[in-house]
């Protein structure tokens, strides 16, 4: 079925965890259990933080046919204490207020973010209690319902009387409100796009509670309905750059996923078919995207040893950045295209780093578990210094991608960029760099850039590479030199972070070729760091 349905955990208080039950609460791997008149008391105080609970309060919480201990308060709160690893002395969950009784004192630790498709927030008010048992099954139920329908590994989350957090990644929110009369149940369900709360669809369930074969028609129903809205909203982020719309759902998300990609070569093939139809179709917007996505590949599918002279780069980023612009107010309404067109204006560098954000950032609003937004939402975090953030973009993008894959590749050399960015050498991945060598997908020049790029300044590089980088010569050094600059360092905000990217290479290229092998605008660009 491939997706998880869970509901909203326990109450967590540091290394403490109490089932919502408090039925019992677990602590670094061991299980603590409670007495029926000790969860009674937990509940009475935990249902109540800081506020004073009389004995004569608690008392009325404790099972009348309780033993004569249990009924003695103040030992029974010591009981519990213990089972906490509380002290009555210094207390971290239950303080005496002595003569009046007792108070919860423990702050609850926040909550874990949820990251998922879908949440399904239910709001369980006090009328719905007789039937609290029967709702949290039907919940779950309905949760199944909708999991199985948008399948793709999809997380659908289960969250009782849940409110969002500001940590918290969805892509929709299914609200629902309940309210008990004598025998059903009254419910409410508004389905909402995150983070925009823009309402998809509104329902209304009356479940009969004596007649569960009525009550699951009722949910398949709404969830039909649901899981329609869902599919589409991930059929359009699908659509564009010549997918074919008769293709099954999880086949087009892969294909956009692939299009998108950087490593992706087969756009330098598609340049005849695709003048030929931009001429045919000039306003077309998604001719023209991919028209760009194939001036794209003519720089980047490229030996890195030969020569595009900056004239010709400028005249091709030129037509790339006026295509580009003139198509922004044609894809507002297709998620695919706009993240094309932020990865378009991204790599140009042309002064339109906001406006990528601006656009990339709306499009993964609408494709929030979209593997096609994560390489450039990585980029985009670290060309602004925020290292951490992209390489999460790019582990998610490691995870989602199939091993050995192009786009698994792709990430994995985007997160070494992104490290090396950071500075923080000792955690870069220097296996990626035998991995380009090695790999069917990646051409071998890119994949000895990349060696040189990830190699130490300190260390002399492994005979095989030393050889290869002083076979190129000079001028195929140099072009190596402003290869990787236009690729992967311009980018950056931080002169100091595209000094870091750009060190490796410029470092063995000098010592193998000398000054005359290093570009002085590359130079200019990262100032006096890597400058001898």
């Amino acid at each position: 079925m491939g997706v998880a349905v869970s509901k909203v955990p326990d109450l967590r208080f540091g290394d403490l965890i109490l089932d919502e039950t408090c039925l019992f609460a677990r602590r670094n791997g061991q299980t603590i259990k409670f007495t029926r008149n000790e969860r009674a008391l937990l509940l009475a105080l935990t249902r109540n933080p800081h506020r004073l609970m009389r004995r004569a309060r608690l008392l009325d919480e404790i099972a009348s046919e309780s033993d004569i201990s249990d009924r003695n308060i103040d030992f029974l709160v010591n009981r519990l204490r213990t089972k906490l690893g509380d002290s009555a002395k210094s207390p971290r969950y239950i303080a005496t207020q002595y003569g009046e009784g007792y108070v919860w004192i423990a702050a609850p630790s926040p909550a874990a973010p949820i990251d998922a498709f879908l949440v399904i927030g239910a709001s369980l008010a006090q009328q719905a209690h007789p039937f609290s048992q029967q709702t949290s099954s039907l919940l779950a139920q309905l949760g199944d319902m909708i999991s199985v329908g948008v399948g793709g590994g999809r997380k659908v989350v289960v969250a009782e009387n849940w409110s969002a957090g500001a940590t918290d990644k969805l892509r929709y929110l299914l609200q629902m409100s309940f309210l008990a009369g004598n025998d059903h149940l009254d419910c409410a369900a508004t389905l909402r796009e995150m983070p925009s709360k823009r309402i998809a669809k509104a329902f209304r369930l009356r479940l009969d509670m004596t007649d569960a074969a009525s009550s699951t028609a009722e949910l398949g129903r709404v969830a039909n309905g649901i899981v329609g809205i869902l599919s589409q909203g991930l059929i359009d982020a699908s659509t564009g750059l010549g997918i074919p719309e008769d293709e099954p759902l999880e086949t087009r998300l892969h294909k956009a996923s692939s299009l998108l990609s950087a490593s992706n070569r087969g756009w330098l093939a598609s340049g005849e078919r695709l003048e030929r139809a931009r001429e045919e179709d000039p306003l077309n917007a998604d001719i023209a995207l991919q028209w760009c996505l194939h001036l794209f590949a003519r720089l980047v599918h490229t030996s890195p040893f030969g020569v595009i002279s900056l004239e010709e780069r400028y005249r091709i980023e030129s037509e790339i950045d006026a295509t580009v612009l003139e198509c922004l107010p044609a894809i507002e309404a297709n998620p695919l295209l706009m993240l094309t067109a932020a990865k378009l204006l991204y790599f140009i560098d042309r002064g339109h780093l906001d406006l990528s954000e601006d656009i990339a950032e709306r499009a993964f609003a609408r494709t929030a578990d979209f593997a096609a937004a994560l390489p450039i939402l990585g980029q985009l975090r670290y060309a602004r210094g925020r290292f951490d953030e992209a390489v999460g973009f790019f582990d998610r993008g490691i995870a989602i991608a199939t091993p050995d894959s192009n786009l698994h590749l792709h990430m994995r050399v985007l997160k070494s960029i992104a490290v090396l960015a950071s500075g923080d050498r000792a955690s870069l991945d220097t296996a990626v760099a035998d991995a380009a060598r090695e790999s069917p997908h990646c051409p071998r020049d890119i994949g000895l850039t990349i060696g040189w790029m990830v190699a130490s300044p300190v260390q002399a590089l492994p005979a095989a590479s030393a050889d290869a980088l002083a076979a190129i010569s000079s001028a195929g050094a140099s072009n190596a030199i402003e290869y990787l600059y236009f690729t992967s360092a311009r980018h950056l905000v931080s002169e100091q972070a595209r000094a870091n990217v750009m060190r490796g290479l410029i470092t063995h290229a000098r010592r193998l070729h000398g000054e005359q092998a290093i570009p002085a605008f590359v130079l200019r660009s990262i100032g006096s760091i890597v400058a001898a």
